[in-house]
């Protein structure tokens, strides 16, 4: 059960001035809908990214509010990827399936850098592809059937760049014709060879 007077003290000492994630707006217009008269499930998702950004972790969210783990990690992570402003967009029901619009922006995703999108690495991979769609799409989907889809369009997580630069390499670690002994000069040191063991 949620400890509501701790969750009542948590964010009664919200600070607006030391924010985390959220830009001005969002904490603006997160705190202003706390205010109405809101289901429970959207009244959570708000108070998880307030203490978020207050700097809780998930553990002490997750006491405060009496949510689960994966809900916390959800929202946090929401909230970490500036998409807090989404917080009512997401609707329970029954999960939404790939669309013409989740492959095209997984096709834009895969083909730019995820240092674009704010994260700290240089190439995507399947399970944060997944990740990313889930918050910007709210449509949920393996690592494996993100590589599928991949495989599908003909596109893989590897840079183009960095292809290239394997290829490169793998070029010039290659055998030159010119590095071969000919069959000739082979014979004539077989001969050579031969002429010595007989002696």
């Amino acid at each position: 059960m949620p400890n509501h007077s701790s969750k009542d003290n948590a964010l009664e000492s919200y600070d607006t001035k030391k924010s985390k994630f959220l830009t001005p707006f969002q904490r603006k217009l997160l705190l202003k809908n706390l205010q109405t008269d809101l289901q429970p499930e959207y009244r959570r998702r708000l108070e998880i990214m307030l203490l978020a950004d207050m700097g809780k972790t998930q553990t002490q969210i997750c006491q405060i509010l009496g949510c689960s783990q994966e809900m916390a990690r959800y929202w946090i992570a929401m909230v970490q990827a500036g998409l807090a402003h989404k917080w009512n967009e997401r609707l329970k029901g029954r999960p939404k399936t790939v669309n013409k619009q989740y492959l095209e922006r997984l096709q834009e995703l895969v083909t730019h850098s995820p240092r674009e999108y704010g994260y700290a690495f240089a190439n995507w991979t399947a399970q944060w592809l997944s990740k990313h769609l889930a918050l910007e799409l709210g449509i949920e989907i393996s690592d494996r059937h993100i590589n599928r889809l991949l495989k599908q369009k003909g596109l893989s997580t590897k840079q183009k760049h960095q292809q290239d630069k394997e290829t490169a390499q793998f070029k010039n670690n290659g055998i030159k014709i010119c590095d071969l002994q000919s069959s000739c000069e082979l014979r004539v040191d077989w001969s050579f060879d031969l002429m010595k063991i007989s002696n």
